[in-house]
């Protein structure tokens, strides 16, 4: 988290109102705490109630900038898709069929290795109303969970304040591989945990988390300062799991980074996975992930750019299941992808495409159960703005993890209830 205290005007109320996050490179911890702490020898998967006691972890990766579906999952059977995309339809002839209407990106061979497989769930056409061709803004709602644009807090940052012990167990939720936390996660009653990459430790800003810890002590009399106290010895406390973790773990996946995107910086999914990885199979009591790979905003030349971040993507992916599997503990955990929008089917005269709407939502897991969901993208049918009319609210999709999966009340956290997309193999 930021730096704490006088030297960076961030107050003591900010501190509160924004919980505690703080980053940590998992690799290489050189603080010395080498035992786990009691607060990690508790049980893990605590929760507020006994009903939502169980094994399972959700890993939420986000394809920042709007992924293009038509490209991903191709309607081959489509000579409008082929009229409407002059250069990028090119992909249809190398797509792998699914079916008789689509097919999956060339370069999603292990992904299609674990459809085959009954293991990836598709769900096609997901959107919502009155779609905002925003990035920020879209982003809110994919986050919030509310395209009336009222909430605040994340969708899973909600379900974990409501159903776990994230101030006990402050692994419950993490992102991997950044310095922030994704507004799906946020909630000011939740805890939760940065971990950015495998090379630093500490709060952002790189401040020594001993000097913080004294810093708000001394100068932070009565019971803030025990809070204060018992803040940073819950990131102490963490920061000895991790240490543990990383001593435990060994990658049994082929993780790599050594690719070349254009926002390269900025796409160490696999890095971010492997971190993740580490958390699931040490036994941390991780239950909610977020990663994120960026690089989807493709409106010129799109065609080798999202070559390219779909290869990435399929490794990043495969390898992380490759590596869940040989810890047999594939059947415990499902990835989501999510997007804040697809592209329009009509290509631009950059040879790209624009800002759109709906697009597919892979679910990705042991316990899923494979398929096509939804409904193929209809071209015939375009909205009034030339854009594809969604078939599924996206609401839909999280209320199946959020139940199923997970096993918490996804009505408490969502509101209201949807028509069921049964993608999960054995409800929990």
């Amino acid at each position: 988290m930021k730096e704490l205290g006088g030297t960076n005007g961030l107050s003591r109320r900010d501190f509160l109102r924004s919980g505690l996050v703080f980053g940590v490179g998992a690799q290489a911890l050189s603080s010395g705490y080498a035992a786990v702490p009691d607060v990690f020898a508790r049980a893990v998967l605590s929760a507020k109630s006994a009903a939502v006691q169980n094994d399972k972890v959700l890993v939420m990766i986000q394809l920042g900038g709007g992924n293009d579906g038509l490209q991903t999952v191709i309607p081959i059977a489509s000579s409008q898709y082929r009229d409407f995309r002059p250069q990028l339809s090119a992909a249809a002839a190398k797509a792998q069929p699914i079916s008789k209407d689509v097919g999956l990106h060339e370069n999603l061979k292990g992904i299609k290795t674990l459809y085959d497989a009954g293991k990836v769930a598709i769900v096609q056409g997901v959107g919502y109303t009155n779609p905002s061709f925003s990035h920020f803004d879209s982003i809110r709602v994919w986050e919030t969970a509310d395209p009336a644009r009222r909430q605040q807090d994340g969708w899973l940052g909600s379900a974990i304040a409501k159903n776990y012990d994230s101030a006990g167990h402050p692994l419950v939720g993490c992102a991997c591989g950044t310095t922030n936390v994704p507004g799906m996660l946020r909630d000011l009653q939740a805890t939760l945990t940065v971990i950015d990459d495998v090379k630093t430790f500490g709060f952002q800003g790189g401040q020594n988390v001993e000097d913080v810890m004294g810093t708000l002590y001394k100068s932070t009399p009565g019971m803030y300062g025990a809070l204060f106290d018992t803040a940073m010895s819950t990131v102490r406390d963490t920061v000895a799991q991790l240490r543990t973790s990383s001593a435990k773990y060994t990658p049994k996946g082929n993780y790599t980074d050594k690719v070349q995107l254009v926002y390269s910086s900025k796409n160490q999914l696999a890095a971010a996975l492997q971190l993740a990885a580490e958390l699931i199979v040490t036994g941390t009591g991780v239950k909610v992930l977020h990663v994120t790979l960026g690089g989807f905003d493709t409106h010129y030349t799109e065609l080798n750019r999202h070559d390219a971040l779909m290869a990435y993507l399929d490794s990043a992916i495969n390898a992380f299941h490759d590596d869940l599997t040989a810890y047999g503990m594939a059947d415990r955990v499902m990835i989501a992808t999510w997007s804040e929008f697809g592209r329009r089917p009509k290509e631009n005269a950059s040879g790209g495409t624009d800002h759109g709407t709906a697009s597919p939502i892979f679910l990705i897991g042991d316990g899923v159960k494979g398929g096509l969901y939804g409904e193929t993208p209809n071209l015939s049918k375009l909205d009034q703005l030339g854009n594809l009319s969604y078939a599924v609210d996206f609401r839909a999709v999280y209320q199946e993890i959020l139940a199923s999966h997970l096993g918490v009340d996804a009505k408490e956290i969502l509101g209201q209830s949807f028509d069921r997309v049964p993608f999960v193999k054995a409800p929990a």
